[in-house]
This record gives C-alpha cells, sequence and structure tokens, in this order.
C-alpha cells in the first residue's frame, strides 16, 4: 500500500492536475498527450515542487509581505541586488499567443508577490535583453543602443563586463569602431553633386563582367535584378551615344550594380574609401524621393534592396536597416506578400514579384537580427508562393532553406532574446523551443546541401557553406546567454564557478553545442578559404568568423579545459585573408577580439600579475598569424577535449567524424534539447541567486 502511495506521489510531481485527479499516467509535456486529445486545458499545479533559495531571499520577501500589510499595501522596492535588472519596462512587441508580458515593477500586488513566493526564479532575468536598456558612446559623442540579439553588441558587452571587473572602470570606446565610422563615403546627403564627383562609367565589356561576378557572388542567395529587363537596359545603354544624358530608374540600378562589381574584385583600397563607392553615391544622388519610387514599385524594391546591402557590406547597419524597412512596406503595398493571381498579373510579372518578396523578407529578418531589435512582420500575413526556376530546382530549394533559417532567427530574437526574458524556466524552454527547430532542419540541410568539406568527391558550394553558416549561426546566438552568464558567475564568484557549472550536465551541454557550432563555421570558412571562396566585401563570411571566435575565447576564462587554440589561429588566418582583400571592417573586428582575448587572459592570474593599467588595442598590422602553418584537418580529441566528459551518451558526442564534416544531426540536437528538465532550470534559478549574479 505505501509503494502504491510513493508511486501516486511521484506521478502528481510530473502529471497535470486533469491526469492526476483521474489517476492516469500523463506524458508530462506541455500541453499533455491526454489533454491535448481532448481539446482540453492543461494545467501543471507545481506548488508541491522542492525548490532551492537562499534564507536571505525568504526572509526579504516575508519582511516585504509585513510592511505590505502594516502599511495599506505600499509598495516596497527589493533590495540592489535583486532589483539591479528589474525592468521597469513590459512593452515588448512579442506575439501575445507566444508571450505572457511580465508586470512592471511599480504595479506589484499581493498576487505578483506570491508568484514570487512560489517561484523565485521569476525575478531573474536574461541579462542580455531585460533590465535598462544597454547603451555606448562613442568618441565623438553619439549614442548607440545595443540590440539584445546583435552580435556586434554582444561582443561590446562583453568587452565591457571583462574590463570594467578588471579594472573597475568602464571600457573606453575611443579605439571601438560605431556604425557608420570605418568606411568614408565621401558624400554628405547633397542630390547635387560636383562635376568631378560623376564616376566614368566602364566600357560594355568590363561592365559585363562586373555584372556577371554579382550574379556569381550573390545571385544564388538574392535577386538584385530582373535579368531580362536590366540587360535589355544594359544594350539599349550602351548602344546610345555617351553624349546622350542618362537618367531613370534603370540607370540608378545600372550604378549599383557597377559598385557591387566593384566591390568584388577591387582589393587595393584608397584609404578608407570603400571600393565602388563612386558608383554607390552617384546611384544615391540619382535616387529619387520614395513618393516617386512608389511609382514604379517593382524595380524601386530591387534598388532599395541593392542599397541595403551594400550599406550593410559597408557597416552602416542601421541605413541598411532602414532601407530594408522601406523595401518592405513598399512590396508589401504591391501585395508582393500575398498569392499573386498569374491569371490577373502575369506570369514573369508574379515569379519576379515572388523573388522580390523572399529577398526582401530574408534580409528584413536578417538585419533586424543583426541590430537586435523586435521584427517588424507576423509570419501570419505572409502568403506568397516560392518562385520557380526552370531547370533548377535546387535554387528552389535553397530559398526555402533561407527562408527556413530566416524564420528561426526571427524566432530566437523574439523569444530567448524576448523583453524581461526571464533566466529561469521560460529561459531554457525558450531555449530549448529554439533548438527544436533548428533540429527539424539539420537533416533536411545535410542532405539537399551537403558541404562535401572532405572534398574528395567535388568542390565546396558556396550556396551550402552559406546556408550551413547560418544554421551554426541560429545554434550559437541561441545558446550564447549562457556563456554570457556564466563569465559573470566565474568574475562574482570564481572558487564556485566550475562546482556551479558541473552542478547541471544540460546546461553544460547547450554550452558545449554552442561551442560545436562555432568550430564548426570555421571549418566551412576554412575550407572556403582553400577553394578562393571566402567572401570578403559582403558581411555573411565576416559576421560568421566573429560570432564563432567571441564565443571560442570566451569559453576557457569560465573552464580551461575548453580551450581552442589550433581553432583560434585557424580563424585569424580567416581573419588575415579577409584584411588582406582590403575589408577594413575585419581589421576593428580582428582588433576587438584581440582585446577580449588580452582582457580574458588577464583574468585567471593573481591580482599582482596582471596589469595595472587598462590595456590598449592591438596594433591592427601587427598579426603575425599568417604565418604559421594550420593543419587541413584536426584531431576530434584536440578540437573538442569535453565532449565525452560531458555528453553522457555516446551516440551524443559532438567529437566525433560527423560533428567535424557535417555538424549535430536532428537527433543529435533533439536529444540535447529534450534533456533539459525542470531541474535544470531549478539549479540555473539557484545559481544565479547564490552566486549574486543579479
Amino acid at each position: 500500500m505505501a509503494r502504491n502511495t510513493s508511486k501516486i506521489t511521484k506521478r502528481a510531481l510530473n502529471a497535470c492536475t486533469r491526469c492526476r485527479r483521474q489517476k492516469i499516467k500523463c506524458s508530462g509535456s506541455q500541453p499533455c498527450d491526454s489533454c491535448n486529445k481532448r481539446k482540453l486545458t492543461c494545467i501543471f499545479d507545481d506548488r508541491d515542487q522542492k525548490i532551492l533559495v537562499t534564507r536571505g531571499y525568504l526572509e526579504e520577501l516575508e519582511q516585504k509581505i509585513a510592511l505590505l500589510q502594516k502599511n495599506d499595501r505600499e509598495p516596497i522596492p527589493l533590495s540592489p541586488e535583486y532589483q539591479e535588472d528589474r525592468s521597469p519596462h513590459s512593452n515588448g512587441h512579442n506575439d501575445a499567443s507566444e508571450l505572457s508580458q511580465p508586470s512592471p515593477l511599480d504595479e506589484k500586488d499581493d498576487s505578483h508577490i506570491q508568484q514570487e513566493l512560489e517561484d523565485p526564479a521569476s525575478s531573474l532575468t536574461n541579462p542580455l535583453s531585460t533590465g535598462p536598456p544597454a547603451f555606448m558612446s562613442a568618441e565623438n559623442g553619439r549614442t548607440f543602443y545595443l540590440g539584445t540579439s546583435s552580435n556586434w553588441s554582444f561582443t561590446r558587452r562583453v568587452l565591457s563586463l571583462t574590463h570594467e571587473h578588471i579594472y573597475q572602470e568602464s571600457l573606453p570606446t575611443g579605439a571601438l569602431a560605431f556604425d557608420g565610422a570605418i568606411y568614408d563615403l565621401g558624400w554628405g546627403g547633397l542630390r547635387t553633386p560636383h562635376r568631378t564627383d560623376i564616376p566614368t562609367v566602364p566600357s560594355f565589356d568590363h561592365a559585363m563582367y562586373l555584372i556577371n561576378t554579382v550574379k556569381f557572388r550573390c545571385g544564388q542567395l538574392y535577386h538584385l535584378f530582373d535579368e531580362t529587363e536590366f540587360m535589355a537596359g544594359l544594350h539599349d545603354f550602351y548602344s546610345r551615344p555617351r553624349s546622350t544624358s542618362p537618367g531613370g530608374l534603370w540607370y540608378v540600378h545600372f550604378l549599383l550594380m557597377l559598385a557591387f562589381g566593384k566591390g568584388f574584385v577591387q582589393h587595393k583600397m584608397q584609404g578608407n574609401k570603400p571600393p565602388g563607392g563612386e558608383f554607390f553615391v552617384r546611384a544615391l544622388q540619382l535616387l529619387p524621393d520614395i513618393s516617386v519610387l512608389h511609382q514604379e514599385p517593382i524595380e524601386s524594391a530591387e534598388i532599395l534592396c541593392c542599397i541595403a546591402l551594400f550599406l550593410q557590406a559597408l557597416d552602416y547597419r542601421s541605413s541598411a536597416h532602414n532601407y530594408i524597412g522601406s523595401a518592405m512596406r513598399m512590396a508589401m503595398a504591391e501585395g508582393m506578400h500575398t498569392q499573386m493571381p498569374i491569371e490577373y498579373l502575369g506570369e514573369h510579372t508574379v515569379q519576379r514579384c515572388r523573388k522580390i518578396w523572399w529577398t526582401v523578407y530574408i534580409l528584413d529578418r536578417e538585419m533586424t537580427s543583426l541590430m537586435g531589435l523586435p521584427q517588424s512582420l507576423s509570419d501570419s500575413h505572409v502568403d506568397a508562393l516560392l518562385p520557380e526556376f526552370p531547370g533548377s530546382m535546387q535554387r528552389t530549394a535553397g530559398i526555402n532553406m533561407h527562408i527556413k533559417l530566416s524564420r528561426i532567427i526571427a524566432e530566437i530574437s523574439g523569444t530567448v532574446y524576448a523583453i524581461d526574458g526571464r533566466l529561469n524556466r521560460n529561459f531554457l524552454l525558450r531555449t530549448k523551443s529554439a533548438l527544436a527547430s533548428i533540429a527539424r532542419l539539420a537533416d533536411e540541410l545535410h542532405n539537399t546541401f551537403p558541404l562535401h568539406l572532405d572534398r574528395t568527391s567535388s568542390g565546396v558550394s558556396r550556396t551550402s557553406a552559406y546556408l550551413h553558416l547560418l544554421y551554426h549561426q541560429c545554434i550559437v546566438v541561441a545558446t550564447r546567454p549562457l556563456l554570457f552568464c556564466f563569465l559573470k558567475i566565474r568574475f562574482e564568484s570564481p572558487e564556485n564557478c566550475l562546482d556551479a557549472l558541473s552542478t547541471s550536465r544540460n546546461v553544460r551541454n547547450l554550452i558545449q553545442m554552442c561551442l560545436e557550432s562555432s568550430q564548426q563555421m570555421i571549418n566551412i570558412l576554412h575550407c572556403l578559404q582553400s577553394e578562393d571562396l571566402l567572401e570578403t566585401f559582403l558581411s555573411f563570411d565576416l559576421e560568421s568568423i566573429f560570432v564563432s571566435t567571441v564565443a571560442l575565447l570566451m569559453a576557457p576564462a569560465i573552464d580551461s579545459r575548453w580551450s581552442y587554440p589550433v581553432w583560434l589561429e585557424k580563424a585569424y588566418t580567416i581573419f588575415e585573408e579577409i584584411i588582406e582583400s582590403g575589408n577594413l571592417i575585419a581589421k576593428f573586428r580582428r582588433s576587438e577580439l584581440q582585446l577580449l582575448d588580452e582582457l580574458l587572459s588577464c583574468f585567471p592570474q593573481e591580482p599582482s600579475r596582471c596589469l595595472s593599467t587598462p590595456v590598449s588595442f592591438p596594433n591592427i598590422g601587427n598579426n603575425n598569424s599568417t604565418s604559421i602553418q594550420l593543419a587541413s584537418s584536426f584531431p576530434p580529441s584536440a578540437a573538442n577535449p569535453l565532449a565525452h566528459d560531458v555528453l553522457s551518451d555516446p551516440g551524443l558526442s559532438l567529437d566525433d567524424e560527423c560533428g567535424l564534416t557535417m555538424g549535430l544531426t536532428a537527433a543529435q540536437i533533439m536529444a540535447v534539447a529534450d534533456s533539459i528538465e525542470s531541474i535544470d532550470t531549478e539549479w540555473m534559478s539557484n545559481a544565479m541567486i547564490e552566486h549574486s549574479i543579479w
């Protein structure tokens, strides 16, 4: 009899209210299988669940309730260590069906206090997406917002955290690069140029070479111009006398193609002037007002996409985001987000609009995430079909995969990095959900777009490589908040960091997954480098190497066994090639990484051995990593020394042959995600409180 009672008690801890009342087996999912089958509301009552909190936290809540009862429910603020990261704002733009908005601090009542007593983790927050908004000022006084999911912002936060901990003062920003500060377009924004500012148009053969280069470098990923109409305009333009004054949208479009072509082929720099900048500026000078662009919305949307992508390549992120936003609204005003009727508009027009729409959609999703801002369009409003490419099903499949990955990017930005994202049950469940979405694409990506990194059968496909890089970026961005959290634990309580990290194997696995994907990105880029396919003008590859290197630099500061010197050297050789190709942004990114490396290497030493004054930026031109000869492949043990220690199931090992050539399979990712249980959320909450991180 006692055994039966024990079984019922154990089941009740993992069963919903209805299953427990009817004494039937509950799947434990939310909602459970039984309630889901009967379309009933599934409620889990976890009030009997035991949790661990500090005595000080309970005493504070008891004192607060007593004061509220005594002072006629007058709000009493929490102590600084508990209110430090509590944001008074709750006006996020997340879908209400997916996210519940937290109550404002100044509207707490007894029910909210009761919730805190039942769930102390509700006062814990994701430091990357909660509390007062983060800003950083450039040397010229201009202030920049640090977006939540932004790769650029993440590195600045890590740099600031590390510098402030070591030197107890703010990070100096004089040598840091900010939005739009690296390249000089040499244009003050005036529409009327001087005669000397008008660039010379190249010959027909040269123009064809540049346009074909653009088609090869980004035509598989984005639709930037309609080939039939554009090439007809090109032949017409060169058939005219050169004295004829050019004009119209086609000429603006033509100048943008020349700017891209120059950017792809011209590696010799002239100061801080970007290659192709003269054609780009001339295109902007001739660009009509937005009210005029709406008269020819199809070509105008293509032009706005070109401008946004070119500005993104020059690190003008805010301007690029604004231009792609204009393209998005223009496309929606024309109904491109709908199933446009072929019988009314014609086959060619509909196919062109589909290509434009999905290019706009993908760029908007990715640029918004890179800015760390909320997504502006819900997928529930999008009904457009995929474009068709006669004789090339692979291109349609590529666009389809690109769309799916951009949707995962938006999901991660809107959930893991949601406003007031809680570092408790919700945070880990949102991470789990994001990884599940990624896992659903893993096998399809590997089967449809194999990488062939061993290069025994064929070379590396540039399109496949880009999609795999984007896929691994999704994993890193979804899991790297845990790296940031444990870096804070390491700073605040270094003597207990490893014990805290070892307590939850599943949370440690998530960090290991982040590091594994970082290695995968470096491996893919290294293979592209060996085949001269590394993208040095557009920001695709630079973003990937930057994201992965930051994670691999942070890891050994948390646990010295997470050390990847060979992979970091490999990463710096990739940086070096991008820099040698004339990319000034890569110089500053590498410089920031070298500073972070120097700061983090200082921390584990004895205080007397650390530098007494803040470090300065390394000399950008004095990197000798290119002289180091790297092996073409690395032993799994060197790449991933802790994989077997972290992952108890041999089938989940991250350092096997598959891990180095294909990345994690869907089953492996889901196994790690599904392993996240309530004990991990409890551990997370307790660790954050005990180590006074917030």
